[in-house]
């Protein structure tokens, strides 16, 4: 992607925010994809393309970072159960639960160990565009928050487990329930701690650093520091930015001379925020017609439609299975989580990185999740404001 590209992106990103005034019923996100596959068909944006690369080691630390510190730590607090057990558990019976599902229902020819890779690529979820509509729909943040905190942590747990998908297909390599779980407990603790501590320490060394603008500096450090030692030693770098952003927000929120910082670092990670979005949703638009096959399209609606009702299910079962979360959470509640579950930035990094080891019929795998992804993001986005009008109002 050539320079002069990238700034014609981020200036249509700039007129997309400004002039949308109802992103209630026009989410930012969905704009700028539809806007980036109309442009797929102009030749100066022929040249470009995403990778894996670019999304996780690029756009992925600073937005996980910035996410993390800007969650309340006192919803954290109240709903760390929740978000935990949907993270884990949740994740791992979605996966499964959907790739059965998906290879009984297959119109065409899927392994099953196919159809979990497709299942593993859609779980994470992306809810950037809702979790703004969702607080200025209700007066509880409740919702919110569990969505928001959800998001953030299975980000870390559903690499984890499309790795050891990924391995099984395309390495052949025998799929253990124990080593499963001994790496996936290890990937997830590892990366937790190591952006706890990044936090903690970062949090100590702001109070030596008397200028904001190193201090900002320092947050950028600690951002992707975090996420790169966390990869490098084998652990969720996914993990260590949330990990870290959360750690250093609930340090600075015990002294109230942090609150100069703090406006410093939020004007500069709120710049930096929808930068990165307006690449990411135009560049994942000019990228869609090179993996999309249309002769496919009832069975991508199909895959979007068992993604919804197996994510419902996992939901229905985890939330009301508990006396606690059973009377916290209301029917029409469950059902506004299932629809705020909206795919995104992880599900196309993880594609992309299925795209560049290429193997078996990779290409189908991608034409499938890849418009599961686009109906996801167009048909959640669009319906997500109505549809939490009308719940929350019963």
């Amino acid at each position: 992607m050539e320079s002069y590209q990238i700034i014609t992106l981020l200036c249509i990103g700039y007129i997309v925010f400004t002039i949308d005034k109802k992103q209630e019923n026009f989410p930012v996100p969905m704009v700028l994809l539809l806007i980036g596959i109309s442009l797929s068909f102009f030749s100066f944006f022929s040249s470009v393309e995403i990778t894996k690369h670019m999304i996780f080691n690029w756009f992925l630390p600073a937005l996980l970072f910035t996410s993390a510190y800007q969650f309340q730590i006192g919803g954290l607090k109240k709903n760390i159960g929740v978000i935990s057990v949907l993270s884990t558990i949740g994740l791992i019976l979605t996966v499964l639960l959907l790739g059965t599902a998906i290879y009984f229902f297959s119109f065409i020819s899927l392994s099953f160990i196919e159809a979990l890779l497709i299942a593993s690529i859609l779980t994470p979820t992306d809810p950037v565009s809702v979790v703004s509509i969702l607080k200025k729909s209700s007066n509880s943040p409740k919702i919110a928050e569990v969505v928001e905190g959800e998001s953030m942590v299975n980000d870390g747990t559903s690499i984890v487990l499309f790795t050891l998908v990924s391995q099984v297909y395309i390495k052949n390599e025998q799929f253990g329930v124990i080593s499963f779980f001994l790496e996936f407990t290890k990937v997830s603790l590892g990366g937790l701690f190591i952006g706890i501590l990044f936090g903690w320490l970062f949090s100590k060394a702001i109070h030596y650093t008397h200028h904001h603008q190193y201090q900002v500096m320092l947050s950028i450090i600690l951002a992707y520091g975090s996420f790169y030692l966390a990869e490098h030693l084998g652990v969720s770098g996914v993990l260590a930015s949330v990990a870290s952003g959360i750690m250093l927000s609930w340090k600075l929120e015990q002294t109230e001379k942090e609150k100069t910082f703090r406006r410093y670092l939020n004007g500069f990670w709120e710049v930096i925020e929808p930068s990165i979005l307006s690449l990411i949703f135009l560049v994942i638009g000019l990228e869609a017609m090179k993996y999309l096959q249309f002769n496919n399209i009832g069975f991508i609606l199909l895959i979007f439609v068992l993604s919804l009702i197996v994510r419902f299910g996992v939901l229905s079962s985890i939330l009301k299975i508990f006396p606690s979360w059973k009377e916290k959470f209301r029917w029409g509640e469950v059902t506004l989580i299932t629809w705020s579950g909206i795919k995104g930035t992880m599900s196309v990094a993880l594609l992309l990185g299925l795209a560049a080891q290429g193997a078996g019929k990779t290409d189908t795998i991608l034409s499938l999740t890849f418009g599961a992804i686009i109906l996801s993001l167009i048909i959640q986005s669009t319906l997500i404001y109505p549809l939490s009008k009308k719940i929350l109002s019963l």
